[in-house]
């Protein structure tokens, strides 16, 4: 068979065959190669018959280009790739040169810089050492998380050990603030019982100042605090942090199969969410059991009291019973207007203190992205007040804010469409100051949502009968107001009790 391509097993078998005794056409036919195969695999004594060739088998379409004008560019610049090369030539010569032939330039070009190319840059595989490195980064997470029904925005802090891979996860909110550092390393610290020689991590703002390339004071202090000399590697060069780089893959792919497993991804709470990546990095630990036995013995003692993982801020509450932290408005419970007070911004929380007291603690809120300022308000810390002044609610700027969800802004736009305005803005605060005082928030909302689409709105009684079991609401938006001929015989009184007072002080004298 004319141009018969023969493997070197091929070659091999019939050779075999012959030197069992076989005749050329059943050896040529067991190895199934042709009688004339054959015949020249044993003119050539039983050596490979596959000779190298030194001439084309076709015409080389780039021959007028290549040496003359790629090479020189190549020379010049060689990152060049084999599309950016064929985009040139449909420039300069639209006439020859098409998509047909980018494969083979690829392939020339390829070629090419295996054998005249730049040298690249080789990587030195480490040898770890016990207990030296400990290694932290943050990456987001590949399936989307919500927390009772609402998307919860997050990121993974990760700590990793680089002698025996031993590994510790914590799910922090915001960006990669010192906060969400300093709580993600001692949580791992602790939970591996020690800490390394050296912390690791890349160019995290969070740990140095990348304008005056320095490490931050605080980050400074929560090294110094372990005993751990704080290092980075080269800006760019994310290989030499693949201790963790690489862990955040398999531990994004194992938790990523833990959600599909259970059917899911909503959770009741972030505390229950963090247990079920507690238990996907337990199951991850188990590789690395006998090696973090040894690692652990030689990691250095924990001192005895943890660095703070916050930031402090001392801040007056306003009039309007706010404080604004790091461009978020939050609402205070109205005792505290006039009092400053000290704000601990965790990156999950606020607490705050009036002296050495915890006054409150709050969810912390982060602006959305492409949003520079956020509120989080709470309509119970300000309900009381709004009660007695109900015509206040219209015009505030906090408005849409106070009302708690969806269901709740629909009752005011109905409210609004359908009742007079005073009566509006009374109806709406009394359900607020209801939803306050009941035990059902939603179901109370749903309530009188169903009835406010079908155009009956309940009357202040009728509601507070319903939903109170007996408890009354004292505010003004239930109190009928004086007859002003009461003020003035309250003011007689006060007058005549005055000139009594007056003409005694003068008697006396």
């Amino acid at each position: 068979m004319p141009g018969q391509h023969i493997t070197h097993r091929q070659e091999d078998l019939y050779m075999q065959h012959r030197k069992a005794g076989a005749s050329q056409d059943v050896a040529a036919a067991k190895a199934g190669i042709s009688v004339r195969s054959g015949r020249r695999i044993e003119q050539a004594g039983g050596a490979r018959s596959k000779m190298e060739r030194d001439w084309r088998t076709r015409e080389d379409p780039l021959e007028a280009v290549w040496s003359a004008e790629l090479v020189p560019l190549l020379e010049r610049e060689p990152s060049l790739t084999g599309t950016t090369l064929l985009d040139y030539l449909e420039e300069h010569y639209p006439e020859h040169y098409d998509q047909r032939i980018l494969r083979t330039l690829q392939r020339r070009v390829k070629q090419w810089k295996a054998l005249h190319g730049p040298d690249r840059e080789v990587m030195f595989r480490q040898q770890a050492v016990v207990s030296q490195q400990g290694f932290s980064d943050f990456t987001h997470p590949d399936s989307p998380i919500t927390i009772q029904g609402q998307p919860f925005a997050h990121l993974l802090y990760q700590f990793r050990l680089a002698y025996s891979g031993w590994r510790s996860v914590t799910v922090v909110q915001g960006g990669e603030s010192y906060a969400a550092l300093a709580c993600g390393l001692q949580r791992a610290l602790k939970q591996a019982g020690g800490s390394p020689l050296e912390h690791r991590t890349d160019s995290l703002s969070a740990a140095r100042n990348n304008t005056q390339n320095v490490w931050t004071d605080d980050y400074t202090k929560l090294c110094e605090h372990y005993g751990m000399q704080p290092t980075r590697n080269n800006p760019g060069q994310s290989h030499e942090n693949g201790v963790v780089e690489c862990a955040n893959g398999s531990l994004k792919q194992r938790l990523s199969q833990q959600l599909k497993l259970r059917g899911r991804a909503d959770f009741d709470s972030v505390e229950a969410y963090q247990a079920l990546i507690d238990q996907v990095v337990e199951k991850l630990n188990r590789r690395t059991r006998s090696r973090f036995a040894e690692e652990q013995a030689s990691l250095q003692p924990l001192p005895g009291d943890e660095m703070a993982d916050y930031r402090t801020f001392n801040v007056k509450v306003t009039r309007s019973s706010t404080i604004e932290i790091r461009r978020v408005v939050y609402t205070v419970p109205s005792r505290l207007i006039g009092e400053r007070v000290q704000v601990r911004l965790h990156h999950d929380q606020l607490a705050l203190y009036v002296g050495q007291q915890r006054a409150l603690t709050l969810p912390r809120v982060y602006p959305k992205p492409g949003e520079q300022r956020a509120r989080s308000v709470n309509y119970r810390h300000v309900i009381r007040s709004l009660a007695s002044k109900p015509q206040a609610f219209r015009y505030s700027q906090l408005r849409d804010d106070l009302l708690p969800d969806d269901n709740y802004r629909e009752l005011w736009h109905l409210a609004d469409q359908h009742l007079e305005a005073r009566e509006a803005c009374k109806w709406i605060v009394t359900v607020l100051r209801l939803a306050f005082e009941y035990d059902d928030e939603e179901g109370l909302g749903q309530d009188l949502l169903a009835s406010a689409r079908a155009g009956h709105f309940a009357s202040i009684t009728d509601m507070q009968a319903r939903y109170l079991r007996g408890q009354t609401i004292t505010s003004s938006v239930m109190t009928a107001q004086h007859p002003l001929a009461s003020y003035d015989e309250l003011l007689s009184s006060i007058k005549g009790e005055s000139q009594r007072e007056a003409a005694m002080a003068e008697g006396c004298s």
